[in-house]
């Protein structure tokens, strides 16, 4: 027979109270004497409870909601107002960051930190990556003006073992950082007669022919970019093949 209702085995479900019928109420709510609830009590901590609760901030329901949240927080009525100390030659104040940070509510304290993590961890990198782009130009120059990588690459060597033992270390250093130094350094080494002369950026142009001076003249160096140190070598080039017919 299947269990119905009436059948059914009931679990008594009722609160299980102590023999002094308190059962799970606080004893702070709780008289002994009386064996009851303290009423006073428990409303007297119902309202503190209810102005704690009055006091929490409530969600931003709406763009107003959210100014005031923000300026409850520290953001400044504009973007205008932010009073930001830059510690970094390369940083300037960008009236664009700071309104869009306004927007966000950030506080004066808080797009202080931005500026001063972008000083502390961008400026550093960036200088990085323009100190190694820098190289690769300066190193495009020195190739070019010694006549190609294979030249380059033999009196580079030269260079560095007649630096390294003809000058002081930061001297050295310094002159082997730039396009400028190397080739002052190049000079140098040439006078001390310490290796043959290599014709150079800016030195007599080299010899060749008609149809070698005409395939410079179709590099972009030549007719888009005007070059003026390309186009001296080909003009060079031109005055030793016919200048003294």
């Amino acid at each position: 027979m299947s269990e119905t209702l009436l059948t059914m085995a009931v679990e008594d479900q009722a609160v299980e109270k102590g023999a002094d019928g308190q059962g799970d109420v606080p004893s702070k709510f709780w008289d002994d004497e009386k064996k009851e609830i303290k009423v006073d009590a428990l409303l007297k901590s119902y309202r503190e409870l209810e102005k704690k609760l009055s006091k929490m901030m409530p969600v931003p329901e709406s763009d107003e909601d959210k100014k005031r949240l923000h300026k409850m927080l520290g953001c400044p009525e504009s973007a205008e107002d932010y009073d930001i100390t830059v510690g970094n030659e390369f940083l300037a104040i960008d009236p664009d960051l700071n309104s869009r940070l306004h927007q966000k509510g950030f506080t004066v304290e808080q797009v202080q930190e931005v500026y001063d993590l972008a000083g502390e961890k961008l400026v550093p990198l960036i200088l990085e990556m323009a100190a190694e782009f820098q190289a690769e130009r300066e190193i495009e120059r020195l190739i070019e003006a010694f006549g190609g990588v294979t030249k380059w690459q033999e009196i580079s060597r030269q260079l560095q073992d007649y630096g390294q033992k003809a000058l002081p270390h930061q001297a050295y250093e310094g002159m082997a950082c730039s396009f400028d130094g190397v080739m002052a350094l190049y000079r140098m080494m040439q006078k001390d007669g310490k290796m043959p002369a290599i014709r150079a950026e800016g030195d007599a142009a080299e010899a060749c022919d008609e149809k070698s001076l005409r395939k410079m003249m179709q590099d972009p160096r030549y007719w888009r970019d005007r070059n003026p140190a390309f186009i001296a070598k080909v003009s060079a080039g031109f005055e030793k093949l016919y200048g003294g017919k």
